[in-house]
């Protein structure tokens, strides 16, 4: 079952990114005319092969899913002299250093184009989202005392058009990290349009972690209590039935879904007077008691009646013509890729936890996960992860891509390839920081687990 849930869809997730990227090496590497000998899908043991085309290249999966490569004809591992005058000609280190450059950047950036596409098919097609409508406001937090009282439709962010909840997520987010006031545009009930500015001097980039718009007083609007089916317990005993209205308990107004759940949570065995809404032309107000039933959860004692809500918030189907699709999805890889890279920045001078940093075991967890919600979900993670995949290769860290890239830079600059000392000693440094970020990401994810 959890091979089905997890592995399989880690799996795939992995499989598709190494497959683009390593694609991407390899036809820049024919294009510039150098023989490929090897495409290798996985890293290790070589559990399958086959040697396909004219240069009978090695095509293979290895054992260990966690990387992949492409071998190409390299006199520093082959003898020239053994080579056939046409191969001479084909080899890696004899082209000009902009050949090189373009073979080893073609990976991270068929990483980014495989992101853009993803993002401006699911655009093109239509992708469902929460609305961007404000809960109910506490009245203890910033957004209340900047006028939100819930029920409003965030429209902008910064002058910048908001149609969903993840762009409001993401354009607060992104004004948190570059230390930017937060301008928003909200429409009330009365479709009037009102602007107003929320504090966020209060968070650091370390509340990003977590719930920081809930920091704001920022929640997503929830719908009203609209029971589904009853099942045999206390909510049979008390008289519920589907599609009865809770509007109260205890006399208590209930604001939406989720305050109802907290409310029968927080009362294991403690009898509660419900308010029920019944009918759906002449609605009858009923008073019924109810018992939650006491469970464990997690180590924790919490109420339960047996009934089915669906939390779910009211949603929107986002569809943009082509070229808007496209437009749109270059410029979410692009935001994203300078999100990660300033993330990395906070990171290196203190301002950022290193908890942000996530391994394989957070991946496959986030792919079982979203492979259950659905085929546009497991679409996203895997456009999501692919740019992540695409900016850590480009990080100037020897035996990564972008360690590469220095080396020719160097060699652009310098009119001389580095040493082989040189490459040497930093590829032994670049490994030892490769396997530290390693470590803390596997740490991260089984704190993660635990927690």
């Amino acid at each position: 079952m959890i091979v089905l849930q997890y592995v399989l869809p880690f799996l795939v997730v992995l499989g598709t990114l190494i497959i683009f990227h390593e694609l991407g090496h390899y036809w820049v590497a024919r294009w510039c005319g150098v023989k490929v000998l090897r495409f290798s899908v996985g890293m290790g043991k070589v559990i399958f092969s086959r040697r396909i085309g004219p240069d009978q290249t090695e095509w293979v999966i290895s054992i260990l899913p966690l990387g992949g490569y492409v071998k190409m004809l390299d006199a520093r591992e082959q003898k020239m002299e053994q080579l056939s005058p046409e191969d001479v000609g084909r080899e890696f280190t004899g082209k000009n250093v902009w050949r090189r450059i373009a073979i080893v950047a073609a990976g991270p950036i068929a990483n980014f184009l495989l992101a853009i596409a993803i993002f401006a098919g699911l655009y093109h097609y239509g992708m469902p989202e929460p609305v961007a409508k404000i809960r109910t406001v506490a009245e203890s937090t910033v957004a209340f005392k900047a006028g939100l009282r819930g029920g409003e439709i965030i429209a902008a962010v910064n002058g910048d058009s908001v149609e969903t909840w993840t762009e409001l997520h993401w354009k607060v987010m992104r004004a948190v990290i570059d230390k930017l006031p937060v301008r928003i545009d909200v429409r009330r009930e009365n479709q009037s349009l009102e602007s107003m500015f929320v504090p966020t001097e209060q968070l650091s980039t370390k509340d990003l972690e977590q719930d920081f718009l809930g920091k704001l007083g920022l929640s997503l609007a929830r719908p009203i209590v609209k029971l589904g089916a009853i099942l045999p317990g206390p909510a049979l005993a008390a008289g519920l039935q589907a599609g009865d209205q809770i509007v109260a308990v205890d006399g208590n107004p209930v604001i939406d879904d989720v305050a109802f759940i907290e409310t029968i949570s927080n009362a294991p065995g403690k009898s509660l007077e419900l308010t029920v809404l019944r009918g759906d032309s002449s609605q009858s107000t009923l008073r019924l008691s109810v018992v939650p039933s006491a469970m464990e959860v997690n180590g924790k004692t919490v109420g339960k009646i047996h009934v089915k809500v669906a939390p779910l918030p009211e949603m929107i189907v986002v569809k943009n013509s082509f070229l808007t699709s496209l437009r749109k999805a270059v410029f979410r890889t692009w935001e994203s890729c300078v999100f990660t890279l300033k993330i990395l920045g906070k990171m290196i001078i203190g301002e950022a936890s290193l908890k942000n940093i996530s391994g394989p075991i957070t991946i496959a967890e986030y792919a079982g996960q979203s492979a259950r919600i659905g085929g546009i979900a497991f679409l996203t993670l895997i456009a999501s992860v692919s740019i992540g995949l695409g900016v850590m290769n480009l990080l100037p860290i020897p035996v990564l891509d972008g360690g590469l890239l220095l080396y020719y830079s160097l060699e652009v600059l310098t009119g001389r390839p580095v040493s082989e000392r040189f490459a040497e000693i930093a590829q032994r440094a670049g490994v030892g920081i490769l396997m530290t970020l390693m470590a803390v990401a596997i740490f991260n994810d089984i704190l993660r687990l635990i927690s």
